[in-house]
């Protein structure tokens, strides 16, 4: 098979698809690989870096898509990569495409065969190409977070972990899952006082048995999440409901107990965001404030720390590539079930339920 990587034009989204060490594992398994120009260069990898390992360098995203059968990307294809796809390409990338209906309009209209990452399964029920970037956006969030209490950015000046005689910041944690669990694996080390809250109890156990008393949970009812961003210096919106656009659990009539200077961190930004008061940002232009409490809601947090998030995006999702490559997109759903799942559009239809019924769009399942 022919595969496509193009660079990433998302806004400070460094990134790539395939590193070199990926791009040789496909090469020696018999594929073709051609890469645009400087893809790489922002984790320093340059074009020789490809070339070293059998790729070939195109001048520019139009090049890539045109000598293609499946395109390998990190984010979601902006309009002028979605005006490239054809019928015949396979698009393997993050979507998100429950809070992004113009690029479900412009994906059902190319007639590709659209696969995403973050709605891929596997036998436990997890997200396998989603986890990766969770764990890296969950623990950027008490980073970033902290950052922003700082005064100078127009926090409210406290130290996360405080110091002896001074109590440490609050730190609420909606959702007990990858993101935020690794959310407070970051802030347990620096010391904050940490609640997780979570609608499982199953999963409320698994945490409490995981942390023991470095942290505490609580059931997320309307009524605690209240209490907790009235009390909590920095609250992280960590919730997922895979396909789905995330659901609003911090209100704006609830952002007006907050302390002034508190910091809300949606991690859940790229399915809509779970604070009634987000819009996504970006990396230019990060943060802006709602009733005096700052909203860090970037969409591509992971691309901060790209060469990390490369490598660990890679490691989950070449085997799926291979699988792609080595027997075609619909031989490898038919195959697999769990990326079967992960298929959003083709032929003109959406083909995940969950994302159908986000964008109000009929939903149409993929005959295997």
């Amino acid at each position: 098979m022919r595969i496509g990587v193009p660079k990433e034009i998302k806004n400070h989204e460094y990134r790539v698809g395939l590193t070199p060490a990926s791009v040789a594992e496909l090469v020696a398994a018999g594929h073709e690989v051609v890469v645009e120009t400087r893809a790489g260069t922002g984790i320093d990898f340059a074009d020789e870096a490809y070339t070293r390992v059998g790729a070939k360098i195109a001048p520019d995203a139009a090049a890539v898509f045109a000598g293609a059968d499946m395109i390998v990307k990190v984010k979601e294809p902006q309009p002028q990569e979605i005006a490239l796809l054809e019928p015949r390409h396979t698009l393997f990338t993050y979507l998100h495409l429950a809070a992004d209906k113009p690029q479900a309009d412009g994906l059902i209209q190319s007639g590709a065969t659209c696969i995403a990452y973050e709605t891929v399964t596997s036998n436990s029920g997890a997200l396998p190409l989603l986890k990766p970037m969770s764990e890296v956006a969950g623990r950027m969030s008490i980073q970033v977070g902290a950052h922003y209490l700082e005064k100078e950015q127009g926090g409210r000046g406290e130290l996360l972990g405080g110091v002896p005689g001074v109590a440490p910041c609050k730190v609420a944690i909606l959702g007990g899952g990858v993101a935020g669990i690794n959310a407070a694996q970051m802030a347990v080390g620096q010391r904050a006082d940490v609640t997780i809250y979570d609608i499982s109890n199953e999963r409320l156990a698994e945490l409490d048995l995981h942390f023991g008393s470095q942290i505490k949970t609580a059931y997320a009812s309307k009524a605690a999440i209240a209490e907790a961003v009235t009390r909590s210096q920095l609250v992280i919106g960590a919730v997922l409901v895979p396909g789905a656009a995330a659901p609003k659990l911090v209100t704006r009539d609830m952002l007006k107990t907050m302390m002034r200077g508190s910091v809300l961190v949606d991690i859940a930004i790229d399915q809509g965001g779970c604070f009634e008061t987000s819009h996504a940002t970006t990396h230019d232009d990060p943060v802006y404030e709602v009733d005096g409490v700052i909203h860090y809601c970037v969409a591509n947090m992971p691309g901060a720390v790209a060469r990390t998030s490369a490598f660990a995006l890679n490691n989950a999702t070449l085997p799926f590539v291979l699988r792609i490559a080595n027997h075609g997109a619909e031989a490898a759903m038919q195959a697999d079930r769990h990326l079967a799942i992960g298929l959003n559009v083709s032929g003109g239809k959406i083909r995940h339920q969950a994302v159908a019924e986000a964008l109000d769009l009929p939903f149409e399942a993929w005959a295997a």
